[in-house]
């Protein structure tokens, strides 16, 4: 058995190596292992290629998804803004409107408000009658003017009510010409308020004080000079002020 072994071993080294064929089924097998080979790998770089692609769109997308949200908070911003803007100006036109309809109003206005204080003057106490009058007619030629915005016409009307008010809290010594009889002559003016206007002549004779029931002058009693002597004084800032014995006319009964 051992002989036949080794004779069989012989027998078989003995067969020439033949290289495989062109035709051969396990060359072609490992030829089409080997494509598939190499197209898996070219299939793995395309998959790598499209994931890098898809993260870079991702990315892309992330940002500009970033980008559309802080346009359209802008875009919102603005809108509010716009709508602000526009109702502010709304609110200014009207305003400018009411503005030129104040301006139509308040010419009339002040035309009747001089014209009432034109009358106001000579229905009241005589007393610096030149430089009131003077005063009023220059407010109604100042209405007059184009080219004195209405702002200041209606400052310079109330100054000259203001002007008014503040004679009926202030007393007040000044000279000037009284009317009597037809004559015309120098005195001294003695002011209270418009509670009393006396005069008193240069050389301290004759005194007197204006009625406003009668509108004319009458004289005054001799136990006033003392008091009006202290009331010039008073005026004067030449003592402190007091009380005084002043002729006051009583107001007329209702009837």
């Amino acid at each position: 058995m051992k002989t036949l072994a080794l004779a069989l071993a012989c027998a078989c080294l003995m067969i020439p190596f033949t290289p495989l064929q062109a035709g051969d089924p396990l060359q072609g097998s490992i030829r089409v292992q080997t494509e598939a080979g190499r197209d898996a790998v070219q299939s793995q770089q395309q998959v790598d290629q499209l994931f890098d692609q898809k993260q870079r769109l991702l990315e892309e997308y992330r940002q500009i998804n970033s980008e559309l949200r802080s346009l359209q908070q802008y875009d919102s911003h603005l809108q509010k803004m716009i709508s602000a803007q526009e109702q502010k100006i709304g609110s200014l036109q009207q305003q400018m409107d009411e503005i030129d309809v104040t301006h139509r109003e308040v010419i009339p206005l002040m035309a009747r408000m001089v014209e009432t204080l034109e009358q106001f003057i000579e229905l009241d106490v005589p007393f610096l009658l030149d430089e009131r009058r003077r005063r009023a007619a220059s407010l109604k030629n100042l209405l007059d003017q184009p080219d004195v915005s209405v702002a200041e016409k209606y400052r310079r009307v109330m100054e000259a009510y203001q002007v008014e008010t503040e004679y009926g809290r202030t007393m007040e010594a000044y000279p000037g010409n009284l009317q009597q009889g037809g004559q015309e002559k120098t005195v001294d003016f003695l002011r209270v308020g418009r509670v009393g206007l006396i005069y008193r002549s240069l050389d301290g004779h004759e005194m007197g004080f204006w009625n406003p029931t009668s509108r004319s002058w009458q004289p005054l009693a001799e136990d006033y000079r003392r008091p009006l002597s202290q009331g010039f004084r008073m005026a004067r800032k030449q003592m402190t002020p007091d009380l005084l014995k002043l002729p006051v006319p009583a107001p007329e009964a209702l009837q």
